[in-house]
Parts: C-alpha cells; sequence; structure tokens
C-alpha cells in the first residue's frame, strides 16, 4: 500500500461539517479528500461516526454516516490489533501523548504513511518517520506590506543582522 498521507479524524469531520464557521475548514478537507491518497485507521472510522451522528455541527442520520463510511471503503483502513496498540502504548509513553494520540500515529506508521493530517497533534512535530501537518492553519501574516519575509534591521554601528540573535529577528 503507498499512500501520501493519513487522515486523522478531525479531517473527515471538517469535510462533512454543516456549520457556517467551518466552511473553511470544510473546503480545505474536502480538497485533502479529493487530491490525497490517504490511509484511515478503524479508529478514524469509529471516531467519525460517533461525532457526526452526536454532535450539532453534524446531525447526520447513522445511515448518512454510515454512507460516508462507505464512500471511504476505497482509501486503505488499518484494522486495530495488539501490534498497533503495543505501539500505540509506546507512542504515548514516548512522546508524553494520550494514547489516542498514539494509537492515530501507530496506524499511521503502518500505512507508510510520511505525513499526518490533523488539528489535533503538534504542526511540524515529528514523530519518528512521521511528520505532522495541521492542513487548517491560517498563513502566517507578516504585516505591514505582507511581503513574506520580516523586516531584519541593520544593528548599532553598521553591525549585519546576523549579528543580531535569532530571537530577535523572529516575527
Amino acid at each position: 500500500m503507498i499512500v501520501d498521507c493519513f487522515l486523522d479524524t478531525n479531517v473527515l469531520l471538517y469535510a462533512a461539517s454543516r456549520n457556517p464557521a467551518d466552511a473553511r475548514k470544510k473546503r480545505i478537507a474536502a480538497e485533502l479528500i479529493q487530491e490525497k491518497s490517504f490511509a484511515l485507521s478503524v479508529q478514524v472510522a469509529q471516531e467519525f461516526y460517533v461525532v457526526a451522528t452526536r454532535k450539532a455541527d453534524f446531525k447526520m442520520a447513522p445511515e448518512k454516516a454510515l454512507e460516508w463510511l462507505e464512500t471511504l471503503e476505497e482509501f486503505p483502513c488499518l484494522p486495530l490489533d495488539m501490534t498497533i496498540v503495543r505501539h500505540a502504548v509506546y507512542l504515548s509513553s514516548r512522546y508524553a501523548i494520550s494514547y489516542w494520540d498514539g494509537a492515530i500515529l501507530a496506524a499511521a506508521e503502518a500505512s507508510g504513511a510520511p505525513v499526518v493530517y490533523s488539528e489535533d497533534l503538534g504542526h511540524g512535530q515529528c514523530y519518528g518517520q512521521l511528520r505532522v501537518c495541521n492542513p487548517f492553519l491560517e498563513e502566517p501574516s507578516f504585516g505591514f506590506h505582507d511581503a513574506g519575509a520580516p523586516f531584519r534591521p541593520e544593528g548599532p554601528a553598521g553591525a549585519a543582522a546576523s549579528q543580531i540573535p535569532n530571537r530577535a529577528l523572529k516575527g
């Protein structure tokens, strides 16, 4: 199985959201689902069903939630087995994260995905070979002209900007 990424539950939930406040995230989630070769896990499918049928932003009928899951069946879905459970326990302890986040990472690793798209895990964080990406983060703005790079002033008496400590240059 070759996949581009692993999708956490929140990506699927935003794709299904009916909340107008989630419109931007819904568009991003839909693009990920349509454009990426991704994997899921049984945990993700279970969480999707429970939240989609019980939370106010969705109020999805059980039959409709099942339709969503049936549509997702064309993508690899990692089973929950003792290998995943043991590895999730290890990752939870190793990185001081919840067991459930460890289970997401364990399944993502088993899928061979290099990236996990998730809003819940730290953006840019690496867990072994896995990198977490929060696709819903707003692009940073540097202000004034939004030129892309922050202004780096020269230091006193002709000192180059490279002599200013890095923490002073961060926007």
